[in-house]
């Protein structure tokens, strides 16, 4: 059987940096790239059911890497080939730039149908864009049952259903039985992940990541990058710097230097 795990390498900001010169993005040369935290946590919960499998006599897993991106992005796949995938797949094409979040599950909804996993992981969110939505279009578009937050997870491999639990808001805790084939986004806490050995790096570095095309996936370019995504960014930009002060003095004087403040900027809004 087999276990599909959607990574991103994602951007970070360095302490200095600057906006592009269209606007729409921060300059390359200031960011750190590195594998999504959320990611990690997914990866580790695919590696674990297939070390459970093989300890425990069952089908054998095969948990598989993919991640859409440039070539760059082959150092978070190696970390993951490290850390226990045993196989690494990058979708990259010139067009594939500037793809909304939608338009990237579209591409990992082809590489779900070429594959035939089981089972389809991918974290609960990036912590560059934050959008959350990944996984869930990938399933919207496989037509799969999916669960999002998910912070408990028990499946055997190669049966029909998974029991899971997921977070809701307020603290609530949902726990449901799910049918396989499935796409679940795996929160923060599930369990730890494993940092690679020194072994396990270096083995990772000889193992081939296979390089797949849009056309290879049956992808049409015109579904991908801008003119297949359904927003795009107008603008990035550093915000204004509030006014904040502090106010010091008795109570008293407190209380008529807000009340003054205040009333200077009722005025002027007026």
């Amino acid at each position: 059987m087999k276990l599909l795990v959607a990574v991103k390498q994602v951007a970070a900001l360095d302490e200095d940096f600057e906006i592009r010169s269209d606007g729409k993005d921060v300059d390359p040369d200031f960011l750190i790239r590195d594998l999504n935290e959320w990611d990690d946590y997914s990866l580790e919960e695919a590696v674990r059911i297939k070390e459970a499998a093989a300890a425990g006599a069952g089908a054998a897993v095969e948990v598989v890497v993919v991640c859409i991106g440039p070539e760059d992005a082959d150092e978070s796949l190696r970390k993951c080939l490290a850390k226990g995938a045993d196989r690494a797949i990058r979708v990259w094409d010139e067009t594939i730039e500037g793809s909304d979040s939608i338009a990237v599950a579209r591409i990992i909804a082809a590489v779900a149908r070429k594959e035939q996993p089981d089972m389809l992981f991918a974290g609960v969110q990036s912590s560059d864009h934050s959008f959350a939505s990944t996984g869930i279009a990938a399933a919207a578009f496989l037509d799969w049952p999916h669960a999002a937050v998910v912070t408990n997870l028990a499946y055997a491999p190669g049966a029909k259903t998974a029991v899971l639990r997921r977070e809701l808001e307020g603290g609530v805790l949902h726990e449901m039985q799910i049918e396989c084939p499935a796409v679940l986004t795996i929160q923060l806490g599930i369990n730890t992940p494993r940092y690679a050995s020194l072994r396990s790096i270096k083995q990772a570095a000889a193992k081939p990541i296979e390089a797949v095309s849009l056309a290879q996936l049956g992808v049409k370019p015109s579904d991908v990058g801008e003119s297949g995504s359904l927003s795009r960014v107008r603008r990035m930009y550093v915000p204004d710097k509030g006014r904040a002060q502090m106010i010091a003095g008795s109570v008293e004087e407190q209380a008529a230097r807000l009340a003054q403040i205040i009333k200077d900027l009722a005025g002027s809004a007026a």
